[in-house]
């Protein structure tokens, strides 16, 4: 019998043209696989305006989002509630699958499992970013985490540190990394590779750790003077400020002359951000906390040279020296001496190239990953 997934906030499918993170990525490798599967996926998201489409075989359906103030929360609740209901009256769903925050207002129905992915909640975060405890997102998490019937988490990591501040009520939870996009993410052989870039992509907030890799470029420049730091992201803004405003008014004159080799390039199309990890020399991604790091798997996909943090989920992935190389992200000399070295020794560089896309292509393949989330969907559905 087909088995009929509903995914829902903040679940979103990604546009095509515009940048996207972790979820969008997710979203976009590992929905069109179940159709292919055989399963029914519907998938229910906020826009601007209502609609209904159909995409990869994933039946999309968009919600116009509630912005009245203080009552918001509870209207959209009841949107999705309410949609919930006459999906299922039509296809009667199987599974509603969600992330941390997002059971804490559905109603649950007797016939219908539902599953967290543990993609990094308030909590988690709240912990790697050493601030408080959001009362009202803490209340919602902790409610969500009592209606779920199973957890995902996409590392061992974030299962753990999660663990920490919300309990898995005994519930059954197995760790499944998020898969990556290889139809995008495979090797170019055909593109040009600029000797004197280092690329970073992310969001650009404090977390990413931009603000180190920076301050680390004098560090670079004195051996390799050519080299060129090239910065794609979206901008963040914490109490109303820009962080792009924050690095280049407070750390970019810290750097002197280097300046001139710091390149913000904006966020542009994931399709274009494809190019520039193929044409650019290694990549560089010093967080100081990440749930799985998928912009690491992207560009080890591409049989790139990674430079990793080695907190957080880094030793997952990462064997060091093998297939990538870890960094201490808070120590500035940590990250520029790894830089150093992958640019000190090519032919090295060249066998951790290797490594780093036989272990994405074994570990992290869709077919992989796929069969272990039908079975926990299908164990999950047997209980």
């Amino acid at each position: 019998m087909l088995k009929h997934i509903c995914f829902i906030p903040p679940y979103a499918y990604p546009k095509e043209g515009f940048s996207h993170g972790g979820i969008g990525s997710f979203t976009k490798s590992y929905l069109p696989d179940l159709v292919n599967r055989g399963f029914k996926v519907t998938l229910i998201e906020f826009n601007k305006k209502e609609s209904v489409k159909i995409i990869e075989g994933i039946t999309i359906i968009h919600l116009k989002r509630s912005k009245i103030r203080g009552i918001s929360w509870f209207l959209n609740a009841l949107k999705i509630n309410n949609k919930l209901k006459e999906i299922h009256n039509e296809h009667p769903i199987d599974i509603v699958e969600s992330a941390e925050l997002g059971l804490a207002f559905i109603k649950k129905r007797t016939n219908i499992k539902y599953i967290i992915r543990l993609h990094g909640g308030h909590h988690f975060f709240a912990e790697s970013e050493n601030r408080k405890i959001n009362i009202w997102k803490g209340f919602q998490e902790k409610r969500s985490f009592k209606k779920s019937n199973g957890f995902i988490a996409v590392s061992n990591y974030v299962k753990k540190h999660t663990n920490f501040f919300l309990s898995y009520h005994n519930k059954p939870i197995e760790v499944i990394p998020s898969t990556v996009n290889f139809k995008l993410f495979t090797p170019k052989r055909d593109v040009v590779i600029n000797e004197n870039v280092i690329l970073f992509a992310g969001r650009l907030c404090e977390k990413k750790g931009i603000k180190n890799l920076i301050l680390a470029m004098p560090l670079i420049l004195e051996k390799y003077p050519s080299m060129e730091l090239h910065i794609y992201g979206k901008d963040s803004f914490k109490e109303n400020r820009s962080y792009m405003r924050f690095l280049l008014e407070e750390i970019i004159p810290q750097i002197g002359l280097a300046k001139k080799n710091v390149i913000f390039k904006g966020e542009i199309p994931i399709e274009e951000l494809v190019n520039r990890y193929a044409s650019s020399k290694i990549c560089v991604f010093p967080s100081y906390m990440e749930t799985q790091g998928l912009v690491v798997i992207e560009a080890m996909a591409m049989k790139k040279g990674v430079v990793f943090s080695k907190y957080g989920p880094g030793l997952e992935v990462i064997n060091q020296y093998v297939n990538g190389l870890l960094c201490d992200p808070y120590d500035i000399k940590s990250i520029a001496n790894e830089v150093l070295w992958m640019l000190d020794n090519p032919e090295s560089l060249k066998n951790i190239e290797e490594k780093a896309l036989e272990t994405i292509t074994k570990n992290y393949n869709l077919d992989n990953i796929a069969n272990r989330n039908i079975n926990f969907y299908l164990n999950l559905l047997s209980q």
